[in-house]
């Protein structure tokens, strides 16, 4: 496993896997970030940091201490979706986290909270209704509650990567305006047994989550949305709507709501950050780009304010008319037809 850096003026989240490290955005209700992954990065197994408290401490007098108050560093989180990448490693990640949180406390650092990472698919067992929503078994009993119980205890978050366009991928029934922020007059799903409807993907997970905890009996827990974004390019040509046009109208979409302050129909105070993946595109020869910048750090999308309060109107319905244009289009020269 690796670690990685959250470089934010407002809130470092400092990793032992792979979740990366983020540049603070401005915003007035949700702190919102994106992440950086280092070049180098430092390397620590989980287990041996379960074992003994000793080598907990060892990896904070490297890792952290030399940094830690001039750089903020406000969490660490033990893995990224180690039920997915590690599971192996499950009955390792909860001592982990407990010896790094004690040896904080040993160090008399009590401003920094110990934490794991999800991926919202690998934990979610129904996304919709967001009210049906529960952890997966056997991880619930296993990993899950106890987690919980100690992030209740020590006043900490529960973090999750959440992306609308994974799910979007896997739950054709789902139309692309939902995920992508676009507010059509029949553009929304109605959670039947809350009475509550939901006008984009995004809030509907969010709300999954928080009915997952709630049922688990923690449902106050803060959460963080630790990355989130729509990919901009993909190798597989199949993958037609990782395109730049609906990277920008998720980014933009994403962006307005957070600055409202409206959170989700489930928590009115929102997520307390969301960390954009990521900050630069990788050099790849297959799978997805993500980033906002382009490797040589130049602005990939022209009209995304990433401060200020800017938020869509027509002109933004209008790139999402020429985008499904596109993709229309795109379709129709490979012999297939899709409608949008």
């Amino acid at each position: 496993m690796s670690s990685y850096f959250f470089l934010s003026l407002t809130a470092l989240l400092f990793t032992l896997s792979l979740l990366p490290g983020s540049t603070s955005l401005p915003t007035s209700a949700t702190t919102i970030g994106a992440t950086y992954s280092a070049g180098t990065a430092a390397t620590q197994m989980v287990p041996p940091l379960a074992a003994n408290r000793s080598n907990a401490l060892r990896w904070l007098y490297v890792h952290v201490v030399p940094f830690y108050p001039r750089t903020k560093i406000s969490t660490i989180s033990v893995g990224n979706d180690p039920l997915e990448s590690s599971p192996d490693f499950s009955t390792f990640l909860l001592p982990a986290i407990r010896n790094l949180h004690l040896s904080l406390r040993d160090l008399s650092i009590r401003k920094i909270s110990v934490s794991t990472t999800f991926s919202f698919i690998s934990i979610i067992t129904t996304p919709f209704p967001p009210s049906s929503a529960q952890f997966l078994e056997p991880a619930l009993y296993t990993v899950v509650r106890p987690l919980l119980q100690f992030l209740r205890d020590t006043n900490s978050s529960f973090l999750v990567n959440l992306y609308p366009y994974n799910l979007y991928k896997i739950r054709s029934e789902i139309p692309i305006g939902f995920p992508l922020f676009q507010e059509h007059p029949f553009g929304f799903r109605d959670d039947l047994t809350t009475g509550v409807r939901y006008r984009n993907l995004f809030d509907m997970m969010v709300d999954a989550v928080i009915s997952a905890m709630a049922v688990a009996g923690y449902e106050n827990i803060p959460l963080i949305v630790t990355e989130t974004g729509w990919p901009s390019f993909s190798t597989d040509p199949a993958e037609i709507d990782a395109n730049p046009i609906y990277a920008e109208l998720y980014l933009k979409g994403l962006l307005c709501h957070l600055r409202s302050g409206k959170g989700t129909p489930l928590r009115k105070e929102g997520v307390s950050e969301t960390y954009i993946y990521e900050l630069l595109d990788k050099q790849m020869r297959k799978g997805r780009n993500w980033g906002i910048l382009y490797p040589n750090l130049t602005a990939k999308y022209k009209y995304i304010q990433f401060s200020g309060s800017y938020c869509r109107g027509f002109f933004d319905m209008l790139i999402m008319a020429v985008g499904q244009f596109l993709v229309f289009a795109f379709l129709r020269g490979n012999g297939s037809f899709s409608l949008l």
